[in-house]
């Protein structure tokens, strides 16, 4: 039965791809190869009509709306429309509800695969930097979305305790393990703002199975826990986080490596909810960790000291120096977060249920991705890292060249692609060593009035008032 399912999407698959040759796949052809979204589809065994929405055709649309300015499906449905044309097909529907239940019955799984799998390829290609002798580091913290206040949404993630109803909005917590190398996005695990197991680092332990043996995890204090350190250490995987501030320092215990740098031994806590008995039972009684202290020289910054914990205990192979200079790489991961949310414009969802909000967010993360391979491309042709080029003026750049695969000839895109190469090339991220600005800004906002009841019952105040 399993073998005749496969038979029958293994020829869907051709089919679409046969209906696709001709065309030049709305211009993402380097970025995402037609075989590699054809393999996951067959991999995921997605049955699907061949109709105008086939799969492939849904995910390439729903991949330019998050790209675009206009994040509506009316525009994605209209650039579509506009593709189309020049292929010769005029007799394709402008309406938008076709897409949007092609939408709908796309598997969140094939996305989210896709998304990993482009994260994973890119850092493979790239997976170290020239911290802590060449070792792979990898970046993990928390953010959180909000989302469109329905019914569903609010009862998969319910909004803070301390908002009234009909006012607050739904709020998801996620987690995300970045390279530091090349920026990719590796994973996610995404859960309620609020309830058990919905902490960062209960979503944290989601995504152990994405660290490799000789990985450096990068995060700040809050996982600088006893049960996180022992569980990275088990996978061969060492920490580098600031102290949580609940275990005192003291520096005249341990073993002396320096003046304010020792190592000590964190004895095991009592079994936390969570943890099953055996479980408990396989943990260490105690683990070696080191604590150094880092004073901060640099004017302007408010931190004068960093407290760091970490696993890496050769103070020869790393040093105090070594070990300040890469936890200030840390900050990436804030700039990352912010080119997600801010830049791509998803700090607030737009899907109204929550399998279609996990989508959304697995879609911004492929186009996310699919930004990052670009700047890895055009870094690699000027003989820069990654990170050297701008994520902002990389996103722009793409979304308008993009638009002119559709009139050029096979081997005009060739040199267009080249052209845009070089463009991104341009787009440095300046270098601004001991950068000091004002955590403010100076424009000030335009004053608005606050709903603090349920819309309904504002509109029912409203129509009673002559």
């Amino acid at each position: 039965m399993i073998q005749h399912t496969r038979g029958r999407i293994v020829s869907q698959v051709r089919s679409a791809r046969s209906q696709l040759s001709q065309t030049r796949d709305l211009c993402l052809e380097t970025l995402l190869p037609q075989e590699q979204i054809l393999q996951a589809i067959a991999r995921h065994v997605v049955r699907f009509r061949t109709r105008l929405y086939t799969p492939l055709v849904t995910l390439w649309t729903f991949l330019y709306q998050v790209l675009s300015e206009d994040r509506s499906c009316q525009a994605a449905v209209t650039k579509l429309l506009a593709f189309l044309c020049l292929g010769g097909n005029t007799t394709a529907s402008a309406k938008n509800d076709p897409y949007c239940k092609a939408r709908q019955r796309l598997p969140e799984a094939l996305v989210a695969d896709l998304a990993r799998q482009s994260g994973q390829t890119l850092q493979k290609k790239f997976p170290s930097t020239q911290l802590l002798g060449g070792r792979p580091i990898k970046l993990a913290d928390g953010t959180t979305w909000s989302m469109p206040d329905t019914p569903a949404n609010q009862k998969e993630y319910p909004q803070a305790r301390h908002h009234k109803n009909g006012v607050g909005f739904p709020i998801m917590r996620v987690v995300g393990l970045i390279s530091l190398s090349c920026g990719v996005v590796l994973n996610v695990a995404m859960g309620p703002y609020r309830g058990k197991q919905t902490g960062e680092t209960a979503l944290l332990r989601q995504l152990m199975g994405g660290l490799d043996a000789g990985d450096v995890l990068l995060a700040d204090g809050y996982y600088a826990n006893y049960w996180i350190i022992a569980m990275l250490l088990q996978q061969g995987v060492d920490l580098l986080s600031h102290h949580d501030g609940k275990r005192l320092m003291n520096w005249r215990k341990g073993r002396h490596l320096g003046r304010r740098d020792h190592v000590v031994a964190w004895k095991k806590p009592p079994r936390p909810k969570w943890l099953s008995q055996e479980g408990y039972d396989l943990m260490p009684a105690t683990l070696d960790i080191r604590e150094t202290a880092v004073g901060v020289g640099q004017r302007g910054f408010r931190t004068r000291q960093l407290l760091l914990v970490t696993t890496l205990l050769d103070a020869r192979l790393y040093s105090r120096d070594d070990l300040a200079l890469a936890y200030r790489a840390r900050w990436h991961v804030e700039l990352d977060l912010r080119s997600i949310k801010q830049v791509m414009q998803m700090d607030v969802l737009r899907c109204k249920t929550p399998s279609m909000v996990r989508k959304e967010i697995w879609m911004h993360l492929l186009a996310y991705n699919l930004v990052r391979k670009l700047m890895a491309a055009a870094a690699t042709t000027a003989d820069v890292g990654p990170r050297d080029i701008s994520f902002k003026g990389t996103l722009q750049t793409l979304t308008e060249f993009a638009q002119l695969g559709w009139f050029c000839s096979k081997s005009q895109w060739r040199m267009v692609y080249q052209v845009m190469l070089r463009a991104i090339a341009t787009h440095r991220v300046n270098n601004r060593p001991g950068r000091v600005e004002p955590h403010a800004v100076k424009r000030r906002p335009k004053t608005q009035t606050y709903l603090n009841e349920p819309r309904a019952i504002a509109k029912a105040r409203l129509m009673k008032m002559r």
